[in-house]
């Protein structure tokens, strides 16, 4: 494959160029490269070359769960967006806290051949957060991180044993932060709108005081700790004073949380329901200010389709999550390039590098020698969110109707085209 003048996305910038790709890895990144009998060949004009995005906070249900969302519909979403790579957290039916499970979902993956599909063991079993779950075993069949993701490990001696094993493997401890007592069965942001519309709020506290603990249990124990989906301007505050101090200590956010605030809880639609709760606008820049300073290392979705009978009920009992694999892109360039928070090379760095550098993932950068995982973008492309054209089962998004700018037109795995706009 030989793609033809892009807008190469490095590490120090942006440069014209072509990509030769040979037996799925790159083999050379220059200007006026001659075509030699390459299979195929890819006018990039006006597009920009991205190494293909890595989600590292994805749920796609299966197995269990495959009336909300399946590897290959979840997968046929993903390379959508733009995505090469997912890596799937182990909330299913059975959890995926034993070798089995972790290697059907491999395994499925891999049949179903679109992105790459990375398993997230459990940290414990069942996520009940009373033993530990089989770390050893779970590395061995491909899961490439410790989560109990939707639930903290209250129990702060095994989250400590959690992080001891989970480093001795070679692998991070993904810490979804949550006080359930202090939360107390709250569905939205604790604060003006909570007040407003009568529903039960969660306050910052909640996500803080876990943050502040696995922040102390990495720091005690010198091993590294990633803290996923930050909301909390306070949250910001304690992960950059870590970082400041030594601490090896990453953390994420999403779209929803830098690009809303609560006001859109107002029309009661559950498709805004997301834990944590999508917060204030002192929240909102305090997430804006992390990614552009570094505080925050990584983009992710936390993609968390539900069928329509779980949203479709009233607000308290509806489910927690948004549907974002297929317009994380597009809120990126539309809310962080567009208005200058982050460059092209940053937005690569929170979309790829840096999820491939934390999770140790082959990938995450355009260089001779790297797997041929690449996204064709074009920025300059304004489109509306639909979710009827979603390839995810999920609907579920409180986005339906925004304006973005910038969309995927081609995703490449390992030299090989997965998804290609039509027009």
């Amino acid at each position: 494959m030989l793609i033809k003048n892009a807008k190469i996305v490095l590490l120090d910038g942006v440069r014209d160029g072509d990509i030769l790709v040979k037996n799925g890895k790159i083999v050379r990144i220059a200007e006026n490269i001659p075509a030699d009998g390459e299979k195929e060949k890819i006018d990039a004009s006006g597009l920009y070359a991205f190494p293909g995005l890595i989600d590292m906070h994805v749920h796609l249900r299966e197995p269990g769960y495959e009336y909300k969302e399946d590897i290959q519909s979840g997968s046929e979403a993903a390379v959508h967006g733009g995505f090469t790579q997912v890596c799937c957290m182990p909330n299913t039916n059975p959890v995926a806290d034993n070798k089995a499970v972790v290697g059907y979902i491999r395994r499925r993956g891999e049949e179903v051949g679109l992105c790459k599909v990375r398993p997230i063991g459990a940290i414990t079993r069942g996520e009940k957060g009373a033993e530990l779950a089989d770390i050893g075993e779970m590395k061995a069949e491909g899961a490439v991180a410790l989560s109990d993701d939707g639930v903290s490990v209250v129990n702060s001696r095994l989250m400590r044993l959690a992080m001891e094993y989970a480093s001795g493997f070679g692998m991070v401890c993904l810490c979804h932060c949550e006080d359930k007592v202090l939360a107390d069965g709250g569905v939205v942001n604790e604060g003006y709108n909570s007040t407003l519309t009568g529903l039960k709020g969660i306050p910052r506290a909640a996500e803080d005081i876990m943050i502040a603990r696995d922040i102390c249990l990495a720091q005690s124990l010198d091993v590294p700790v990633h803290i996923c989906h930050v909301s909390t301007y306070s949250g910001v505050q304690l992960i950059r004073a870590a970082k400041a101090g030594g601490v090896k200590v990453t953390a994420e956010t999403c779209p929803h949380y830098y690009a809303a605030t609560d006001d859109i809880i107002r029309g009661f639609s559950t498709d805004t329901k997301v834990n944590p709760p999508i917060r204030e606008e002192r929240d909102r820049q305090a997430l804006l200010e992390g990614l552009k300073d570094g505080t925050i290392d990584c983009i992710v979705t936390d993609h968390a389709p539900h069928h329509k009978n779980d949203k479709d009920v009233e607000y308290d009992l509806a489910a927690f999550g948004i549907s974002g694999i297929e317009t994380s892109f597009g809120f990126a360039i539309t809310y962080l390039y567009k208005t200058g928070i982050l460059t092209l090379s940053e937005i690569a760095d929170k979309m790829s590098r840096n999820p491939a550098r934390i999770l140790g993932l082959e990938g995450g950068e355009l260089k001779e020698g790297a797997a041929a995982d690449i996204l064709l973008a074009d920025l300059d492309k304004k489109w509306t969110v639909d979710p009827a054209a979603f390839r995810s089962k999920g609907k579920n998004t409180p986005f339906a109707g925004y304006e973005l700018c910038g969309e995927a037109v081609c995703t490449i795995v390992d030299g090989k085209i997965k998804y290609r706009r039509e027009n």
